[in-house]
């Protein structure tokens, strides 16, 4: 699975800007599916009809994110260096020394207005990027053109570290639970949306327009396992972590229910997770239409919105394994 999650990862696709990362997927997911279809905001959505003998089948929606934080070019200076603004949680203290990569190829490196004190951190605004250029008219890239954070993917033993785990992850886990399910008694939309970075907004579109069910995010979230973390009872390593709340929703109870049951009959380990701060895109899954009962499969991961966000290998590979279960069986959700 390596090689799909480094296909994913190093892949261009700051929010709004998804298209490459869309034209990777497509071709993966088209054979296991009956129907493909792009929307306006440009999600990509896979239909899996229910099997033929299937009564009263659950419109159940399952969503992953594209899209990745990035910065955007909002000036170019006379001596050509550029002045940016972030494309989602971008935080000050990743920025300096990093590398940026625009659509187009150029690479840029990341400096700041001088430091009186070398262990201050400047504010967003006071930071530029360096693309070599002498000057505004030699310059490669303008105003508006947006870049992603340029790492590559590295296997370091059983954890995985790049830029954009979040929220590529979810979609290998969306793309491998795709390949191993076989027509069943539900009705499923996987959906690989756009613009969450910037506000759960493809999801939002993408979930008015199939009125689910059932909805289940796959995103990462934080841990509580490394020196002087917040204290969260998430670590690396112990299984897919079972959202029951975060700072935008409260999932509700009897998918939660299921999720725990349906892993406890697998014999995957699992976590329980509650996020105080940040949402997925299960927010705007639970509240479409007249609403759908919407949870998260989540997965442990280490510094969210750096260049260097970091998973375990044995918790993705559960998260596939609880996701097939959940959707291969009956949802009781009482």
């Amino acid at each position: 699975m390596n090689d799909l999650i480094r296909s994913l990862v190093e892949a261009y696709g700051p929010s709004g800007f998804e298209d490459r990362v869309r034209d990777l997927i497509r071709p993966l997911v088209e054979p296991h599916a009956d129907e493909v279809t792009v929307d306006a905001l440009g999600n990509l959505i896979v239909h899996r009809r229910p099997a033929t003998d299937a009564a009263n089948p659950l419109k159940v929606m399952i969503a992953a994110h594209m899209d990745e934080i990035g910065v955007m070019v909002t000036h170019v200076t006379e001596k050509g260096f550029l002045r940016f603004t972030n494309i989602g949680g971008v935080g000050s203290h990743t920025l300096l020394g990093g590398r940026v990569r625009f659509a187009n190829g150029t690479v840029g490196v990341i400096g700041c207005d001088r430091l009186d004190d070398a262990n201050t951190i400047h504010p967003l605004n006071k930071h530029f990027i360096d693309v070599g250029a002498t000057g505004r008219d030699d310059c490669p890239v303008r105003v508006g053109d947006a870049a992603h954070f340029d790492r590559p993917f590295e296997a370091r033993g059983q954890h995985l570290t790049a830029k954009s785990m979040d929220d590529r992850i979810g979609c290998a886990i969306a793309i491998e639970a795709l390949r191993r399910l076989s027509a069943g008694s539900h009705d499923l939309y996987f959906v690989f949306s756009v613009q969450e970075e910037v506000g759960t907004r493809g999801a939002e579109a993408a979930a008015n327009g199939i009125m689910p069910d059932v909805s289940i995010a796959l995103d990462v979230t934080r841990t509580g396992d490394v020196p002087e973390s917040r204290p969260m009872d998430v670590r690396l390593g112990a299984g897919p972590a079972i959202k029951v709340k975060d700072s935008g929703m409260i999932a509700h109870p009897g998918l939660v229910r299921l999720m725990r049951r349906r892993a406890e009959e697998a014999g995957i380990p699992y976590q329980l997770e509650v996020l105080e701060g940040g949402t997925t895109d299960a927010r705007p899954m639970q509240l479409a239409g007249a609403g759908s009962a919407a949870g998260c499969i989540s997965i442990p991961t280490r510094y969210i919105h750096s260049p260097s966000e970091t998973l375990d290998a044995g918790d993705v590979a559960q998260c596939v394994d609880l996701l097939v279960a959940i959707l291969s069986g009956e949802m009781d959700l009482a």
